[in-house]
């Protein structure tokens, strides 16, 4: 599963989908479970509408006392109209773009786990497809939201992660003349034709340093082998 990704600046993320955020908007320079990161969905009159949501569509601080922690930063496509934590998101069309400029997977081919990242061949910003949902909060509405995944067991560059002999699993990612087309669809099952591999030929991967130790106050970053891998 991908739990861990690289989302853009808000500067940088204006300039590939409209004004939608302050410029001075910040956010984590890598976004793990229960932070908060950029997603853009359609507002009621069809309009792009940034929004800072939380990584995970259930999340940690709503899992009833008593519910054995469970994670929601993926959702299947196999699954994704069934499962309880997905299915009113996906049935209601809540569909949303999780922006971003690298996601990280551990490769084994050395023997051992090692972080990997995953972008576009020419470094540009892209739009993973996902799911969002909204929350009453003490203080307003709070969202959160998930990423769309499928099997990756043909394609050439997702194929080379996780462990062998693990399924291989791929994010969705919208190519940029379809943002709009996806964030409008209202039809789950028209939904599915946008569940497809982008083009090994226009990614790259690279090995990227772990990142350094969280802080106290923060989620502690997981080893390589336990951080990365799509569901």
């Amino acid at each position: 599963m991908c739990v861990n990704y690289h989302p853009p600046d808000a500067v940088t993320l204006n300039n590939a989908m409209g004004n939608i955020f302050d410029p001075d908007d910040i956010w984590r320079a890598e976004t793990w479970k229960d932070y908060g990161a950029p997603i853009v969905r359609h507002d009621a009159g069809g309009r792009r509408e940034g929004l800072l949501a939380s990584y995970g569509i259930v999340p940690r601080k709503r899992i009833p006392a008593g519910v054995r922690p469970f994670d929601t930063m993926n959702a299947r496509a196999e699954t994704v109209g069934q499962l309880r934590s997905f299915s009113g998101a996906w049935k209601k069309s809540q569909l949303c773009l999780v922006p971003m400029t690298a996601f990280y997977e551990p490769n084994y081919e050395s023997g051992k786990p090692v972080r990997w990242g995953i972008g576009m061949a020419d470094e540009s910003m892209f739009a993973v497809g996902g799911l969002w949902r909204e929350w009453d909060g003490e203080n307003g509405p709070e969202h959160s939201f998930t990423q769309l995944t499928i099997n990756a067991d043909d394609h050439p560059l997702m194929r080379r992660f996780h462990k062998p002999g693990d399924e291989k699993r791929a994010l969705v990612i919208v190519p940029q003349a379809e943002w709009d087309d996806w964030l409008t669809c209202s039809d789950p099952e028209y939904a599915r034709s946008f569940l497809r591999h982008y083009p090994a030929e226009l990614m790259r991967a690279w090995q990227f340093p772990v990142p350094p130790r969280a802080k106290k106050s923060e989620p502690a970053t997981p080893a390589p082998d336990t951080q990365m891998g799509l569901l």
